[in-house]
C-alpha cells in the first residue's frame, strides 16, 4: 500500500494552487451611504418688491439705479416729474437686489404698466424644482441640501416645503429649497440641481468593479481556501464607485476586487492583496 506523506500532500496543494490564476483581492470593510433625492428646478426669488408710481401723470426724469445694483430700504431708485410742477422720488420698500428695471427717462410711468423696478428682497433665493413621486415621502422641511448652479459655484441650501401632491401626468411634485449661502452671484432663472441627503445606511462596501450582474442578480467572488466561492448578494445604495452590500457578504470576507466570468466555482487562485488588510 503506497503511503502519502504529510510533506508530499502539502506539496500536492502547492501544485494545485499554482495552477490558479493570480486575483487581486480585499478584506470586506464596513461604510456608511447616504440615501439621497435629486431636484432639478430653477432659481427664484424668495421674496420680490415691486415698485410703482401711486398716482398716474408722472414722468420719469432720472433713474438713480441699474439693474442688479444692491439697495437699501428707503434708498431712493427714480424721479418723477409731477404735471403740476415739482419732483418726488420713488424709494426702495426693502433692502435687495434690482432684478428689473422698466423706468426710462422721458416716459410717462403708469400704475397699470409693469413695475419701474422689481427688487430681490434681502438679495434671498430659493430654487423651485421637482422631484419624482418615489422621492416626495423622504423629503421634508429643514433638511439639508446642495445646489449645484449653471455658471455659479455651489451653495447651500434647506429644504423650505415639499407639495403634497404631484402631477398626475408627470409623476413628479415640487419642492421649495431656500439658499443659505449666497458668495457667489445668483441669477434669477438659472437651472440647477440640488442634492438632498434624506438618510443614511451603513453596511459592507464592496468597489463597483466586484460584482457581476446577470440574470439571476447581482453576484460576487469570495476566496476561501484559495478557492473561489461565487455568493448572489443584495446591493443598495452606491457612492463614488463602492457599492453598499444589503446581504450575502460579511465583513472580513475575502472578495475579488475584480470580477470576471472567466473564474468558475472552486477554481484555484492565488491571491494578491490589494491593501494590507487583505489576507492571501
Amino acid at each position: 500500500m503506497a503511503i502519502l506523506l504529510p510533506g508530499l500532500a502539502h506539496a500536492a496543494g502547492e501544485d494545485d494552487n499554482a495552477k490558479g490564476v493570480t486575483v487581486t483581492v480585499f478584506k470586506a470593510t464596513k461604510s456608511c451611504f447616504a440615501a439621497t433625492a435629486e431636484v432639478f428646478g430653477v432659481l427664484l426669488p424668495a421674496e420680490e418688491a415691486t415698485v410703482s408710481p401711486t398716482r398716474e401723470g408722472l414722468r420719469v426724469a432720472q433713474v438713480l439705479v441699474d439693474l442688479g445694483a444692491s439697495v437699501t430700504a428707503g434708498q431712493p431708485l427714480v424721479r418723477l416729474t409731477q404735471p403740476e410742477g415739482g419732483e418726488i422720488s420713488l424709494v426702495a420698500p426693502v433692502a435687495g437686489t434690482i432684478s428689473a428695471v422698466n423706468a426710462v427717462v422721458g416716459t410717462v410711468a403708469s400704475m397699470r404698466a409693469d413695475p419701474l423696478f422689481r427688487i430681490i428682497a434681502r438679495g434671498e433665493f430659493e430654487m423651485v424644482g421637482e422631484v419624482p413621486a418615489k422621492d416626495m415621502p423622504l423629503l421634508s422641511s429643514g433638511q439639508v441640501a446642495t445646489i449645484k448652479v449653471v455658471g455659479a459655484p455651489s451653495v447651500q441650501g434647506r429644504v423650505r416645503s415639499v407639495s403634497s401632491t404631484i402631477d398626475p401626468i408627470t409623476q413628479l411634485g415640487q419642492v421649495r429649497i431656500q439658499v443659505v449661502t449666497q458668495k457667489p452671484r445668483l441669477l434669477v432663472n438659472a437651472s440647477g440641481r440640488a442634492t438632498i441627503k434624506t438618510g443614511e445606511s451603513c453596511n459592507v462596501a464592496v468597489p463597483l468593479s466586484a460584482i457581476l450582474y446577470g440574470s439571476g442578480g447581482a453576484v460576487i467572488q469570495v476566496v476561501r481556501r484559495q478557492r473561489i466561492e461565487t455568493r448572489r448578494v443584495e446591493v443598495g445604495l452606491m457612492s463614488s464607485g463602492q457599492v453598499e452590500i444589503k446581504d450575502g457578504l460579511t465583513e472580513g470576507d475575502i472578495v475579488v476586487a475584480r470580477a470576471g466570468a472567466l473564474l468558475r466555482e472552486g477554481d484555484p487562485v492565488r491571491t494578491i492583496a490589494a491593501d494590507s488588510s487583505a489576507t492571501k
